[in-house]
């Protein structure tokens, strides 16, 4: 694991970090199959496009774990799609974290990374239920628009795919 971000958290609060994982530890891999359960349980099965510890262990992807102190409290990816394209994948904040600012802090670092990398656009699939208003309304405050399927989708009601230049 390579550090790449720190915070200094609000009162009370252990120190919050970003780090790029190797996804080798297993709270990770917990964590991952906690999200894919999850996905599971609210998507259909041909809808569901979360990916696995073998999907995101690939060369085009990069993968972080936020953590405050020793624990896990949100994930996110980059997947590139080709020089200026990346895919945003495995956002997931832990359920006892969520509406505390953890996956703008995750998206904002998301943001950064791929300005970095070269990234010109990113997009994303997420899902049309409103178990997942709360991720559409976050992309939207981060100027993510609709747009239709991208990279290897194929049109489904069950998805909502956005994107936004960078």
């Amino acid at each position: 694991m390579i550090e790449s971000w720190a915070a200094v958290p609000p009162a009370g609060l252990l120190p919050r970090r970003i780090i790029v994982d190797d996804l080798t530890g297993p709270e990770v891999a917990a964590f991952l199959r906690e999200h894919i359960d999850e996905m599971r349980a609210v998507t259909p099965p041909h809808s569901k496009h979360a990916l696995d510890l073998p999907g995101l262990r690939v060369p085009e992807v990069t993968f972080w774990t936020m953590l405050e102190g020793d624990t896990i409290v949100a994930t996110g990816a980059l997947k590139a799609l080709d020089a200026e394209h990346a895919e945003v994948k495995s956002m997931r904040t832990h359920p006892a974290r969520k509406r505390q600012g953890i996956a703008t802090l995750m998206l904002e670092h998301l943001l950064a990374e791929a300005r970095r990398m070269g990234f010109r656009r990113l997009s994303l699939e997420t899902g049309s239920f409103a178990f997942f208003a709360p991720a559409r309304a976050l992309y939207a405050r981060h100027g993510f628009e609709a747009r239709g399927p991208f990279g290897d989708y194929q049109e489904d009601p069950n998805s909502v795919y956005l994107t936004r230049t960078i």
